[in-house]
């Protein structure tokens, strides 16, 4: 069986202009978090949602935030410091 994305995973509406902003930054294959008490944007590679790791942030962000993400987009409940060493852990995937 396999992972069933959380329901974080979810975008909250945006109107058209925010939407089409932010989502041109974004490349094909990466998705935008946002993290720590400063809300700090991270474009990360769509293969960390395979993680453990990084699938436990989201449950924490689902548990959370429901559907309700404060920035418009999928924001993570951590200190951005876990988030750089959870994330850190991952790189060469």
């Amino acid at each position: 069986m396999g992972f069933r994305l959380p329901a974080a995973i979810r975008w909250a509406s945006l109107s058209s202009s925010q939407t089409s902003s932010k989502v041109s930054n974004i490349p094909k294959g990466y998705l935008a978090v946002y993290v720590g008490e400063e809300m700090k944007r991270f474009v990360v590679p769509l293969s960390y949602l395979n993680q453990p790791s990084f699938q436990d942030l989201l449950s924490r962000a689902e548990e959370e935030f429901g559907y309700d993400h404060p920035m418009g987009g999928l924001t993570i409940p951590c200190g951005e410091d876990v988030f750089l060493h959870t994330t850190s852990r991952f790189n060469g995937l």
